[in-house]
């Protein structure tokens, strides 16, 4: 047997090998609508949010997903006894389903919060208020992305 025919013999066996992990299932490397559902029933200790009273107010189309305003509005009158705890904003498919808690308390001023956020691809977004009283608003909003960002393997 001469060197080639074991240099051949070698590539077979790796060639063979690396068709053989393409068999290999891999879960999703991003949050799903799933993983996102349960991310929110930790938040709420599994209550059921309202709908109203809450706003989400994004883009519904964006051109660039690297930085996506949003900003969260709750119609509360930020007393003592009624305020906001706590927002939250949850996706379903960027690499984490979470993507900021803010606490907020009485003398907050208003419910609201802004930031910017990094969006993989286009997926649905969810706010959930967590009010002084224990109870729950929900809001979503589906946001078409043009060009992706939050791509794991990015250096």
């Amino acid at each position: 047997m001469t060197a080639i025919d074991k240099l051949d013999r070698s590539r077979r066996k790796a060639l063979a090998g690396l068709g053989a992990l393409l068999l290999v299932p891999v879960g999703p490397a991003c949050a799903t609508p799933e993983k996102m559902a349960a991310a929110i029933d930790a938040f709420t200790g599994a209550a059921t949010p309202r709908r109203g009273g809450i706003t989400l107010e994004v883009a519904s189309l964006v051109d660039n997903g690297n930085t996506v305003p949003i900003t969260v509005r709750v119609d509360s009158p930020m007393t003592a006894i009624d305020h906001v705890a706590a927002i939250a904003v949850f996706n379903e498919r960027n690499p984490e389903t979470g993507v900021a808690v803010f606490t907020l308390g009485a003398r907050a001023g208003k419910a609201e919060v802004s930031t910017r956020i990094r969006m993989a691809t286009s997926q649905k977004l969810v706010a959930v208020a967590r009010m002084s009283d224990g109870s729950f608003r929900i809001h979503s909003a589906d946001v078409v992305v043009a060009l992706a960002a939050c791509i794991e393997g990015e250096a």
